[in-house]
Order: structure tokens, then C-alpha cells, then sequence
């Protein structure tokens, strides 16, 4: 059962209707009625077969305002590297230890994990651990890379990753409600904008299936975009 807030947010637009990003915007911010700074999500339905490895849907962008929340970084690495990441303001550093803090205490204090390409043989042992909570390092995300500071610049000031999932949709935050529509706008711009670059060659037919917005507790809005 959805709630009275819930029932009452989907009488002031037509769920029927496709909006224009900015309208679908206005409209989610004026059902956002939780007593927190909710979160926005864009949901892409993509024409891709995500069977298949040449149609696979993945990248990263930097958005224009951040995300809004606070992400804790962890990289493993030794040497120079770890130097590198704790002046670059990384909230963890290390190497076996946090492994080892992973794999036997089960801790994940951390929204992101980084590291350098020597380490992978390491880091790769809990890919099953890893995985399933999106928090494995990918050179395609990003997070497996020489240039950890720049990663973790990139990471603190609102980089998103984009992957179709087995249902070929992206699901992707882009602010809080209090950034305000302009600010939420640019954001959204920027992941659309990636998205329709990361068209694979081999896919067919229409590509932005369909495309809805949506704050954490309400109802999703419909949205006509023009590529």
C-alpha cells in the first residue's frame, strides 16, 4: 500500500503524460514532501540487448554540482601511491590490512573503493564480495588507476557511474531536492548527455527507450527528451 503523501503527489500531474526534463523536474520537486533532503534518480530504459558484450551501457561523468552526499574513499596502495591518496584526502589507506578488515570482520565503512593496477591481484580475490555491492574497481569506472589523486578528486566532487542493468536500464542520482531545478537540470543534462555517447555501434532501433525521474519517496515522472 502506498501511503496518503504518495496518493496525494500523483493527483498534481498526469501520469499519462511525457514532460520536458525541466517541467518533469518542477514536478518532482513539488511532490518531494518527505522531511529530509530527498535524492533524485533518473531511470533510463536503453534499446540494448545487455546479453551481449558489445551493447554493454558503462561509463562515468563528473556532474556540474556533485551529488550532495558525502562519499567515503578507500584506496588500496602502498608506497608513494598511499602518500599520494592521504594528501589527496582519501578517508581510508591502506593495503592487506583492509582486506583482511573485509574479508574477515565484513566491513564496508566506505561508498567507493580505489586502487592502483599493482594491486588488483589483491583486490581481485574478493570480486565476489565486492561485486554484488558495486564496490569492485574498474578501469572503466575509473577507480583501478596510477592517478589516484585525480580519482579521488573526481569521486569527492560527484562522479556517477552509469551500467545497464539486466533489464538494460540505468539508474542514476542526480542531486538533492535542494539544489533547486537549474542546478538539478545541469546535472541530469550531463548523464543524459553520456549516455547517448555511449550509444554502442550494435545497437538498433530506437535507443532511449523510456525515461522517468523520481525523488527517494515519490512517485516517478515521465520524460520526453530530444537527443
Amino acid at each position: 500500500m502506498k501511503g496518503k503523501k504518495y496518493v496525494d503527489a500523483l493527483k498534481k500531474f498526469d501520469q499519462s503524460k511525457q514532460y520536458e526534463m525541466a517541467d518533469a523536474i518542477q514536478i518532482a520537486l513539488d511532490t518531494a514532501t518527505a522531511k529530509f533532503d530527498e535524492t533524485l534518480e533518473l531511470h533510463v530504459k536503453l534499446g540494448v540487448d545487455s546479453r551481449h558484450a558489445d551493447q554493454q551501457v558503462r561509463g562515468v561523468c563528473v556532474l556540474p554540482n556533485g551529488t550532495g552526499k558525502s562519499v567515503k574513499v578507500l584506496v588500496i596502495a602502498k608506497g608513494a601511491k598511499a602518500d599520494e591518496a592521504q594528501a589527496a584526502g582519501a578517508d581510508f589507506v591502506g593495503a592487506e590490512e583492509y582486506i583482511s578488515k573485509i574479508q574477515n570482520e565484513g566491513w564496508f565503512g566506505f561508498d567507493v573503493m580505489i586502487t592502483t593496477p599493482d594491486m588488483m591481484g589483491l583486490v581481485g580475490r574478493m570480486g565476489k564480495v565486492l561485486g554484488p555491492k558495486g564496490l569492485m574497481p574498474n578501469p572503466k569506472s575509473g577507480t583501478v588507476t596510477m592517478d589516484v589523486a585525480k580519482a579521488i578528486h573526481d569521486v569527492k566532487a560527484g562522479k556517477v557511474e552509469y551500467r545497464v542493468d539486466k533489464q538494460s536500464t540505468c539508474h542514476v542520482i542526480f542531486g538533492k531536492k535542494s539544489f533547486g531545478k537549474e542546478k538539478l537540470l545541469e546535472n541530469v543534462t550531463t548523464i543524459m548527455d553520456a549516455l547517448i555517447k555511449a550509444k554502442p555501434a550494435s545497437a538498433k532501433g530506437v535507443y532511449l527507450k523510456s525515461i522517468a525521474i523520481a525523488t527517494t519517496m515519490g512517485p516517478g515522472v515521465k520524460v520526453s527528451y530530444k537527443a
